[in-house]
């Protein structure tokens, strides 16, 4: 039976590759799975990763107008806002998932949720994808491929370990031996009557 990490991990590859074929921030999405199912909330997830990734790059050009700056930082602000919603909804799927079960007298919980594990699990295809894409360079001296190669050995460890701490978190939860709860962040930056800085406005 197919672990939820290796779902992940392909689903994860198949958007980090299609974003790649164009390189477009402002690419259509194109999510090729059924809209509700795990596996398009996946893909989104990673979507939404991808293009903030390469925001982050674009908005560190050392010449770029202060104006389109501030655009593309804001553009950043919701992109985050909006991973988290997302990894919340994906947190209430595991919830329901295993609402039925039978929670042990023993059972701990968790400092970090499944979704968040899969969040960081996206953020790591991200990084395997351009450390290898760094390790084919071309026009740069022997020592930064080599570099390279070493920080993507790491992150194919982590990969490893962090698929395998995913799939135990969840097997946990199906036992019984470990429960979980579903938390909102709720931010307060980005709520008018929370931000000072918004709320203090005359």
């Amino acid at each position: 039976m197919e672990k939820f990490s290796e779902k992940c991990y392909s689903v994860f590859e198949k958007a980090t590759d299609d974003y790649h074929r164009t390189d477009d921030v402002d690419a259509p999405v194109g999510n090729p799975y059924r809209e509700g199912s795990i596996e398009y909330y996946l893909y989104l997830k990673n979507r939404i990763d991808a293009v903030q990734w390469h925001l982050e790059d674009i908005v560190r050009d050392p010449d770029i107008d202060p104006v389109k700056a501030l655009a593309i930082k804001r553009r950043i602000d919701k992109s985050n806002q909006d991973r988290t919603d997302l990894v919340e909804l994906i947190d209430s799927y595991f919830f329901d998932l295993y609402r039925n079960v039978e929670i042990l007298p023993d059972a701990k919980i968790n400092t970090e949720s499944p979704a968040w594990a899969v969040d960081r699990l996206s953020i790591l295809v991200l990084k395997i994808y351009h450390m290898q894409q760094e390790t084919r360079r071309t026009d740069v001296t022997a020592e930064h491929v080599e570099a390279c190669e070493k920080k993507l050995s790491v992150l194919l460890e982590q990969r490893k370990d962090l698929s395998l701490a995913l799939d135990q978190l969840l097997d946990d939860i199906k036992d019984g031996h470990k429960y979980m709860k579903v938390y909102r962040q709720m931010k307060m930056y980005n709520d008018p009557s929370l931000n000072p800085v918004l709320y203090g406005k005359k």
